[in-house]
């Protein structure tokens, strides 16, 4: 989603402000832009649509300097990418203003600007948010007051940053259901979507709350809350290092991402295990008591998270005896709901602002749910905030847009999660502790899967040419299926879809010859053999196999059928450890076709608007 930096210094921001968006490129954008008043008080900007490389050409050629200034990465919901649609947006030289969000009652506000004579340039719903600042301004407001009031009459969501040539050594930022963190300086201090943009020049941050606005000047940071008054926000030192959000020896950032799973894995589970139990103390104080009285589970959540939830709900009803149901968070939030007693309602999020998930978090505390959880892997983010408990991924940074530590340390927290509920139902001692056992042989079972990189990468050049593909799993693997689909599709634009294996024979056989290849995961478990009587079917009608299976499993390597040995796993851990084959599969396709890995057309990391 579109990322804001801003900076007011004794020195030039311009730096500053293009090191931020080359740190919030992750996001996903589509143009970008920088905007700056200048030592002889004027406002000076440059847009261009494209990667960021397109702007830093043109800022070659144009002197653009400044100690106050705002930046940032679009990717368009209003209009088509182009550079006038780009931010930042400007009113009449005086004010400029960028944004992310969807400020919907927009139209009424362009129609009530344009009858006073605001001539608008671009198609964005942004515009009418300069425009209108620049209104209260001619109005005699100070640029403070001049947001404030803008603001208070804005209907959506919105994270914002303003700055004028009116009060030159002044930047503005307000938020409304879009993340904004404040980071402060000495002499100096910013404002940014995220904390990554931001590390290289500071370590301490202050997160600004739902309706806050601040008031930033080089020498203060003020904040003030919905009701206007001033507020105290506490300030948070990040243990983020300036190269943790760098490639290294990696080729991209997902690459990276993928090979960093076993660390990723070992940090979700440090502290949380002790002589063969889950420590019910990790998801927090109120949580202990809540999961007495838990007698269901609802998942909610977006993308990859909805996939693992889907993976988690055959462990909650198979080895917790508890029901559970797994929604997305789109379709949750627009339907009537009937919230049965007992029920633990679990949001999961990689960055804690999915808009749509979120949303659904602020209707369940109105619906009744006993108690709400949060899996998510920024600790300050907005879902984390408004849950009553949480279990962090530690995850760390992730980069790239297709998920993948996020991925399978968001199923380690979950199974940590069942196990800590199963126990209080239908989980037996001895059995949490052989599952424990499996979790902690996890990392290693996942390092074993990436030695097998260069036979994936093998197989991937069988891929080149194909336009379609089949994603087959049975049970828990099913959701594993289909999230090894929405990789393959996320990042080589190789259409894939995902069906239970013995749905074949309803629809998807059809599809099937030598231009279609079939993925199948296919661990060891007392679904193997109906598998392999699917497999069989698209053997017998010309199909491409491609099995990931079990080192133990009795699949055969005949004409049609190509199998890699995986691992030998067991069946409770097994998405997690088969999920990790998948990745690699679908990166080494995307570098074949030759795709940007880190930044997929259309794409954002984070959707923090609807």
């Amino acid at each position: 989603m579109c990322g804001i930096v801003g900076a007011v210094a004794h020195r030039n921001v311009t730096p500053i402000l293009l090191e931020g968006l080359r740190r919030l490129e992750y996001r996903g954008y589509d143009s970008a832009g920088i905007a700056v008043i200048a030592a002889d008080g004027s406002l000076e900007r440059v847009r261009r649509p494209g990667k960021l490389r397109e702007l830093e050409a043109a800022l070659e050629s144009a002197l653009v300097e400044g100690e106050t200034g705002i930046a940032h990465t679009r990717w368009a919901t209003h209009g088509v990418p182009s550079e006038r649609n780009a931010h930042p947006h400007v009113c009449r030289e005086r004010v400029a203003v960028v944004h992310n969000g969807i400020i919907e009652n927009h139209e009424a506000l362009r129609r009530q600007l344009q009858q006073k004579g605001y001539e608008f340039l671009s198609e964005t719903d942004t515009e009418v948010v300069v425009n209108q600042i620049h209104d209260f301004l001619e109005q005699g407001f100070p640029l403070l007051e001049a947001v404030r009031a803008t603001v208070g009459i804005l209907e959506g969501a919105y994270a914002i940053g303003v700055v004028s040539t009116c009060e030159p050594g002044r930047l503005i930022a307000a938020r409304k259901g879009s993340p904004l963190v404040v980071g402060l300086g000495e002499s100096e201090n910013f404002v940014a979507s995220d904390v990554f943009a931001l590390v290289g020049e500071t370590q301490r941050f202050v997160f600004l709350e739902e309706g806050d606005l601040v008031e930033l000047t080089t020498e203060s940071v003020r904040v003030y809350g919905k009701d206007g008054g001033r507020v105290e926000r506490p300030v948070h030192e990040t243990r983020l290092a300036p190269d943790s959000v760098e490639r290294g020896e990696y080729r991209h950032y997902m690459q990276k991402e993928i090979h960093e799973q076993p660390v990723a894995v070992e940090k979700t589970l440090s502290g949380r295990i002790h002589q063969g139990k889950v420590l019910s103390a990790a998801f927090g104080e109120r949580a202990e008591a809540a999961f007495e009285h838990v007698r269901a589970v609802q998942i909610v959540a977006c993308g990859t998270s909805y996939h693992a939830g889907k993976v988690a709900r055959y462990w909650f009803e198979a080895l917790a005896g508890l029901p559970c149901s797994v929604e997305v968070a789109s379709e949750f939030r627009y339907r009537r709901q009937v919230v049965q007693p007992g029920t633990l309602f679990v949001t999961i999020s990689q960055s804690g602002e999915t808009a749509d998930t979120l949303a659904a978090l602020k209707a369940a505390k109105e619906l009744g749910y006993a108690h709400t959880l949060a899996i998510c892997n920024v600790p300050e983010s907005s879902i984390v905030r408004e849950s009553d408990s949480c279990l962090m991924t530690r995850a760390g940074p992730e980069i790239g847009v297709a998920s993948t530590k996020a991925f399978t340390t968001q199923l380690t927290a979950l199974l940590l999660l069942v196990l800590a509920l199963g126990r209080r139902h239908a989980l037996a001692a001895e059995q949490e502790a052989k599952i424990v056992r499996e979790l902690e042989t996890l990392p290693a079972q996942i390092r074993h899967v990436l030695q097998l990189e260069d036979e994936i990468a093998a197989w991937a050049e069988l891929f080149g040419e194909k336009h379609h593909a089949l994603y087959l799993g049975r049970g828990a693997q099913y959701p594993v299926a289909m999230e090894g689909a929405l990789k393959l599709k996320e990042i080589s634009y190789i259409h894939a879809e995902a069906y239970p294996a013995g749905e074949l024979k309803h629809g998807p056989l059809a599809l099937i010859d030598n231009e279609m290849p079939v993925v199948a995961v296919a661990p060891n478990n007392e679904l193997l053999e109906k598998l392999k009587s699917n497999l069989q079917e698209v053997q017998a009608r010309g199909g491409e196999l491609y099995v990931f299976a079990d080192a133990e499993a009795p699949i055969e390597n005949v004409p049609g059928v190509r199998i890699l040995r995986v691992a030998e796993t067991d069946e409770v851990v097994a998405p997690i450890v088969y999920s990790v084959p998948l990745q690699l599969l679908a990166y080494h396709v995307a570098l074949i076709k030759g795709t940007d890995v880190d930044q997929p057309r259309n794409l954002a990391k984070s959707v923090t608007v609807e």
